[in-house]
């Protein structure tokens, strides 16, 4: 029994962390927007200095976003196509999990426990709390002003001390986001 009920704590904990650890992504565009034309992008200050979040958490983002889009051909310039915004949204989420297991024959009979009442198992309530947080970055034509692109990725931030784990997470939150610019279905406008 004891082994049965540590295999369902095992199995319940591996499915909370794989939940917790990954982000949900979507996006959305402007299907007039010639992709082909953006590539080069500078970071929109004025967007930027909006996002209700630490400093050096929005440098960590925007360090991000260089590396992702340098990776794929873009250059930062003074001159550019594309302007590159971030704001985020949080909120704590809460999670109650009513892990009542086992069975009983209820009053009348009960060969485990003297009197009436349940068999064998366990009655727990378990209340997490957690921050979910969303990054929203945003692509603006740098000529238009107008907004072509904005993903947002959706996930469980935790609040660690660990500088290296909040950079790794921040990373993954942007790499995630921005795998899907640019879109693979837009078409080229002539």
């Amino acid at each position: 029994m004891k082994n049965f009920k540590l295999y369902i704590l095992t199995a319940l904990s591996v499915v909370l962390l794989a939940s917790c650890s990954s982000v949900r992504v979507v996006s959305d565009y402007d299907k007039q927007a010639d992709f082909n034309t953006y590539r080069s992008y500078a970071f929109y200050k004025t967007g930027i200095d909006k996002a209700q979040i630490s400093d050096l958490d929005k440098k960590r983002i925007l360090r991000a976003i260089e590396a992702e889009l340098g990776s794929r051909g873009f250059v930062k310039s003074d001159n550019p196509d594309v302007l590159i915004s971030i704001f985020t949204k949080e909120r704590e989420r809460v999670d109650v999990y009513n892990n009542n297991f086992g069975w009983g024959y209820g009053a009348f009979y009960n060969p485990w426990v003297w009197g009436p009442g349940w068999g064998w198992g366990w009655n727990n309530n378990n209340v997490s709390t957690r921050t979910e947080g969303s990054l929203y970055i945003d692509v603006i034509d740098a000529n238009k002003k107008e907004l072509v692109w904005q993903g947002r990725g959706v996930g469980t931030l935790s609040n660690t001390k660990d500088i290296e784990k909040k950079e790794a997470r921040i990373k993954e939150f942007v790499s995630q986001i921005l795998q899907e610019y640019p879109p693979t279905t837009a078409v080229a406008v002539n």
